[in-house]
């Protein structure tokens, strides 16, 4: 039966229109969500970054940078070093802030926010310590520059990195 109207052409037209941003649903945020603000450290050893490899959900199993969440009344800059020493048993100096990074985690089905951090970045220069995996982190280790895509991370992640190394004057193979 040839029917114009039919569900693989409305199948066809929401795929078109969901292009659309306006179109779109967007996802809601669970009921009481509010924004976590976290920290995050890019530290360096010369050409080397300090990555940690989740322990715990989100991005469980990934590479990502050291750091978690802000405690009430902690300055961030304090927050950063406890969450790089508490993840990794590194010392480091901090040098600069990077970036502020909204990460938002949806539900599986995509219409349900079920997580948001404000992610405020910074680099540092380490100073003392050797990476132990440590708090939630799984692994902790240095990676040269050129070996960060090979690595499993999150795009943003990977963006933070190559933005920190600029500001050191250091470049990734590859980037410009």
């Amino acid at each position: 039966m040839n029917d114009p109207f039919g569900t693989n052409s409305l199948r066809g037209l929401q795929d078109i229109l969901c292009n659309l941003p306006a179109m779109c649903a967007t996802p809601k945020p669970v009921e009481g969500l509010r924004p976590v603000p976290a920290v995050g450290v890019v530290c360096f050893r010369g050409s080397e970054v300090l990555l940690i490899r989740r322990g715990t959900p989100p991005k469980q199993g990934e590479w990502s940078l050291p750091g978690g969440r802000v405690e009430p009344g902690e300055p961030v800059r304090d927050a950063a070093l406890r969450e790089l020493k508490e993840e990794t048993g590194v010392d480091a100096v901090l040098i600069d802030l990077i970036d502020v990074v909204d990460a938002v985690f949806k539900d599986r089905g995509g219409d349900l926010i079920t997580r948001h951090y404000v992610l405020i970045d910074f680099v540092a220069q380490w100073q003392s310590g050797e990476p132990i995996a440590g708090d939630d982190a799984a692994d902790a280790r240095f990676f040269h520059l050129s070996d960060l895509e090979s690595l499993q991370m999150w795009d943003e992640t990977l963006r933070v990195i190559d933005a920190a190394a600029a500001r050191l004057g250091l470049e990734r193979e590859g980037t410009e």
